[in-house]
């Protein structure tokens, strides 16, 4: 048998094929161009051709054997059709070379491709992963993607055409069977006894039967569906297919084996749906939803226009944030929670909403829920008083009616903290609006041991203008002394023991205060801070508004 082939044939340098010169020459323009190019050159016949990155490697080129020593003929299907077409043009088996060659029986078959079931397409494509550049430099690739969109056109909503800018309406025109590739699939597009709204969910829903198909496709062929339909990175504007994309980054992230954060093909997709996301802009996604979003490409690397561009849309409707919504994973910068996030989505949402009355409520329902999400925070160790602050101070003091929650979030940090030493826990409690501290929390924090003595004296003499110094009020100088309403003995006594309370807080912080200036100063460190605060009137001590 050996002695009777007098070619050898080297593939990708891992396999050798012994051939027989006459046979594979009858069919392969390629390999006879290269043996008469030898013969003229009086090369050695036995060092034989070697052939490097030919499409589909030893596999292919068995394939293209068995045609030729089968006299021209091989099944072809849709399995291996795509590698066939491409093998067939490599090796220049076109009809200058034989009569009805492997090439042209490949496109013959090809030309059937609208008539296909949509799984034969999808095989046929999902084929082309081993041979992706041949695929897409011949041309093969775009014809199987352009056949994929017809099929999902044919069987979804005709709102869906104008997703496809890029085909021609000729090559929809000439598939416009009324053929479907599943007759289930099909069904999901007749129903319709809906109310509006109803009717534009279901239209979503019933437009995603074919992601799942799709989500098996590599990336680099992905890329190239997104190119042929001109949605590829900021020229997305379709919706279905960014949240095709959404939902195949995020399997990628569950299933696929392969390091997507490292992968650049993964990123430019991710960046493809941040873009596809922040042109429809909220009018598809709910605040909730943006936050999804975010989570999902941020984990293949973003642009830093695309990510101010997401965040410009969450920070427009954050007032529609919940507490998990904020609690996004910071794990990759050393901390649980990802807070510079949040500081810039905060950012985001003064700036577009401003400090006008319009927006007050807004602003209120943001500062109630980023007192939560410090009080969340505070337990992590990570957590440095420089981001506490970022969070604390990055809304408006108007956007709190009462600093209560301000405070706790404050306790709860020092206590997970204790170690934070006594400057810093002053800096720490400059975020307080202590005018905006309600008497309960004033009190608590006078009594607080790890707040320091000055802030809980300041927190007091905030509170001492509140309490009433007069032991009755008139309703009117015009009523008559008859008319004058005197409070109930209750209440003369319990604001008198509110004052004697307060003042003999006082006097207890005052003599603290003492005591801490005379160890300062016997170790040469006057604290500046005593110094400004102690003799504070009731009017300087009140907090400024402080803006971010």
């Amino acid at each position: 048998m050996t002695n009777s082939c007098d070619l050898q044939i080297k593939i990708n340098g891992q396999q050798i094929f012994l051939l027989k010169e006459k046979i594979i020459s009858k069919y392969c323009g390629k390999v006879k161009k290269i043996l008469n190019h030898q013969k003229r050159r009086c090369h050695v016949k036995e060092m034989g051709i070697r052939v490097n990155d030919f499409p589909g490697g030893s596999d292919g080129f068995e394939l293209v054997s068995r045609f030729c020593y089968n006299n021209g003929k091989i099944p072809i299907d849709v399995s291996n059709v795509s590698l066939l077409h491409c093998c067939a043009i490599y090796l220049g088996m076109t009809e200058e070379v034989f009569d009805n060659n492997l090439l042209q029986q490949t496109q013959t078959f090809l030309e059937g491709i609208h008539y296909w079931k949509w799984n034969d397409i999808v095989l046929s494509l999902v084929s082309c992963e081993m041979f992706y550049e041949y695929a897409d430099c011949y041309g093969l690739l775009e014809k199987i993607i352009h056949a994929v969109l017809i099929k999902i056109v044919q069987n979804s909503d005709a709102n869906l055409n104008t997703s496809f800018t890029s085909l021609s309406s000729s090559s929809l025109s000439s598939s416009s069977t009324p053929s479907s590739p599943e007759s289930n699939y099909a069904k999901r597009f007749s129903s319709s006894t809906q109310t509006t709204s109803e009717k534009a969910k279901s239209s979503l829903t019933s437009k995603a039967w074919w992601f799942e198909d799709l989500e098996t496709l590599p990336p680099k062929i992905i890329e190239k569906l997104f190119r042929c339909i001109e949605s590829y990175k900021d020229d997305n504007n379709s919706l279905i297919f960014t949240r095709f994309l959404l939902q195949y980054l995020k399997t990628a992230t569950q299933t696929r084996n392969t390091d997507y954060r490292n992968s650049s093909e993964y990123a430019a997709l991710a960046e493809t749906a941040a873009y596809g996301v922040i042109f429809v802009g909220k009018k598809n996604f709910s605040c909730r939803g943006l936050f999804w979003v975010l989570r999902i490409v941020s984990r293949f690397g973003l642009s830093k226009i695309c990510r101010t561009g997401l965040e410009r849309l969450i920070g427009g409707m954050l007032e529609q944030a919940t507490l998990d919504d904020l609690l996004v994973s910071g794990q990759d910068m050393g901390i649980y929670y990802d807070v510079n996030l949040v500081i810039r989505l905060v950012r985001q949402f003064v700036g577009t909403n401003g400090y006008d009355g319009m927006c007050l409520q807004k602003m209120k329902r943001v500062g109630r829920l980023i007192d939560k999400y410090l009080r969340e925070i505070s337990p992590d160790q990570n957590l440095k008083i420089s981001k506490f602050l970022g969070v604390a101070e990055c809304l408006p003091d108007t956007a709190r009616d009462c600093f209560d929650g301000i405070y706790r979030a404050i306790d709860i940090y020092l206590e997970s903290h204790p170690n934070v030493p006594f400057e810093e826990r002053s800096r720490l409690c400059k975020c307080l609006n202590y005018s905006k501290l309600s008497f309960g929390a004033s009190k608590d924090l006078a009594k607080n041991p790890r707040i320091p003595p000055t802030v809980a004296m300041q927190a007091l003499i905030s509170q001492q203008t509140k309490i009433p110094t007069t032991n009755f009020v008139t309703e009117s100088p015009r009523k008559s002394h008859s008319q004058i309403v005197l409070y109930n003995q209750g209440s003369i006594d319990s604001f008198s023991q509110e004052k004697k309370h307060m003042k003999l807080n006082l006097e207890t912080l005052k003599c603290k205060t003492v005591e801490v200036e005379k160890l300062e100063e016997m170790n040469g460190q006057v604290s500046n801070m005593f110094s400004r605060n102690v003799l504070l009137t009731p009017a300087r001590a009140r907090a400024s508004p402080r803006y971010c």
